[in-house]
């Protein structure tokens, strides 16, 4: 799902490349292929990419990876898909800033 894009530079997601243990599992989970390897560890090439969805986290067994799920505005656009309402992100701005 590569080509795929959010605000640019809103995502929770954090990467600690010291921390990764170079597994691959945040590469097999991610659903928008924000993780690519280079030299052996991830790295968060397309990050704006980041749905916040938490996966990555989750299965990240060296705890490299961080990200605040349910938060950002994928999680107000899938809301606002459920019940029909308007995505609001709380980003702290415009109630349309997604």
């Amino acid at each position: 799902m590569r080509g795929l894009l959010y605000l640019p530079g809103v995502a929770t997601l954090r990467l600690d490349r010291d921390l990764c243990s170079g597994c691959g599992a945040c590469l097999t989970v991610c659903p928008h292929a924000v993780f690519e390897m280079e030299s052996g560890k991830a790295l968060d090439s397309a990050r704006d990419a980041c749905m916040e969805c938490g996966a990555c986290a989750l299965n990240c067994p060296a705890g490299a990876i961080s990200v605040s799920p349910g938060v950002g505005c994928a999680r107000a656009i899938i809301h606002g898909w459920l019940t029909g309402g308007e995505p609001s992100c709380d980003c702290g701005g415009p109630s349309d800033c997604c």
